[in-house]
């Protein structure tokens, strides 16, 4: 569970600012070349460099909540299988049958324990094995135990299947994560469940994932969805190597002024973003509903696919329940599409335009500069 008395420090901290009208700052603004939006190679370095290479948290464990139940996905042209094991266990494995390639399972989620190709009947347990060829004796002998699923490293922890799509790179989560793991398992992922999940189209991964980590567009952009609770151009940020934690208060967080502190229950009034580089932003975890978004690069720079997943810690039962599920649900996927990827697209067409030479990044956009940073720093590293 979240932590009492670090959410009512975190809570202090964003009144503080609130009523200074202040925010957390970065030290100086940063100059970033809009080349970097555009440039193809550069594009296919933080592919093959930064994603290929870190783990990737590509689904949630909500989303295999039982032993049989499978998720096929798309991760950079990658076709995915994740399957959950009779032993409970989560499997990652490239979709691809060892007979001549089709993929066994279309993009979606269902339950089943064996996996039966669709283009020659061959089968494979939820292990990976090659167990049925099938009209084995015409079609000739072979080594069923050299021709199982191509496996991926895969971990489960802290409510994410996370996976590397190198199959030579193992995952040391540890390491990944460092002080973070605590973070993220005090959020209780695992225990969530998926109310509603779908995929958006959005511009370039950048342009699309640089909204989730500022609040200074809030009022301006979101007068009718987030701007009449939330504040705009306030941020509480904390860095754990490249993950952030950032809280964006709602205005009601001024009513805590008139309650003794020690009966304080920051949470309805604390916007909690927990971002898990280089691509997810958890919203909401404090409270009872929250919003998951995993930002993929698409098939060229200018486009991406996000995979939004509406999450409830207790599913919605009562018609009052369903009915605030279903409005927060709409409201999140307005404000997100409608909004900041309509925007998003208006950034992306004008790129090229000759207009910047550079974007700027304000030092009250420090969770940006932060991220930017440790894109840099990896990509450097891997030269």
């Amino acid at each position: 569970m979240i932590d009492h008395a670090r959410a009512v420090a975190l809570a202090q901290r964003a009144l503080v600012h609130l009523e200074a009208g202040t925010t957390d700052q970065a030290d100086d603004v940063m100059q970033v070349p809009v080349e970097e939006y555009l440039d193809p190679e550069r594009w296919r370095r933080e592919l093959d460099t930064v994603f290929r290479r870190v783990p990737l948290a590509l689904a949630l464990s909500a989303e295999l909540p039982a032993a049989g139940t499978y998720k096929a996905l798309d991760a950079l042209g990658t076709p995915v299988l994740l399957s959950r094991g009779r032993d409970g266990a989560v499997r990652a494995f490239l979709n691809v049958c060892r007979h001549r390639g089709a993929q066994l399972c279309p993009v979606g989620t269902g339950t089943r324990h064996r996996f039966r190709c669709p283009y020659h009947a061959w089968v494979y347990d939820d292990h990976g094995s090659l167990v049925a060829v099938h009209k084995p004796g015409t079609f000739g002998d072979v080594d069923t135990g050299a021709l199982g699923l191509r496996p991926l490293p895969a971990v489960e922890g802290y409510g994410f299947v996370w996976v590397s799509l190198t199959p030579d790179r193992p995952i040391d989560l540890d390491s990944w994560l460092g002080d973070y793991a605590r973070e993220l398992e005090r959020l209780e992922l695992d225990r969530w469940h998926v109310y509603e999940q779908r995929e958006l189209d959005g511009p370039g991964w950048k342009v699309a994932y640089d909204g989730y980590l500022e609040s200074y567009h809030i009022q301006a952009l979101h007068r009718t969805t987030f701007a009449p609770t939330s504040t705009s151009n306030l941020m509480v940020v904390d860095a754990f190597g490249p993950h952030q934690r950032i809280l964006y208060p709602a205005k009601s967080i001024r009513t805590l002024r008139e309650v003794p502190v020690e009966e304080w229950d920051p949470a309805p009034h604390c916007g909690t973003v927990y971002t898990v580089f280089p691509n997810v932003s958890v919203a909401g975890a404090w409270e009872g509903h929250g919003v998951v978004s995993r930002i993929m690069p698409g098939p060229t720079p200018d486009r991406s696919r996000t995979v939004q997943t509406i999450v409830t810690r207790v599913p919605p039962v009562t018609e009052e329940d369903k009915k605030y599920t279903a409005e927060f649900s709409e409201l999140v996927e307005r404000g997100v599409l409608e909004e900041d990827y309509r925007t998003g697209f208006d950034v992306q067409a004008a790129l090229s335009s000759g207009a910047n030479t550079h974007f700027v990044f304000g030092r009250n956009e420090m969770a940006l500069q932060h991220q930017r940073r440790w894109l840099e720093r990896l990509l450097a590293d891997a030269k």
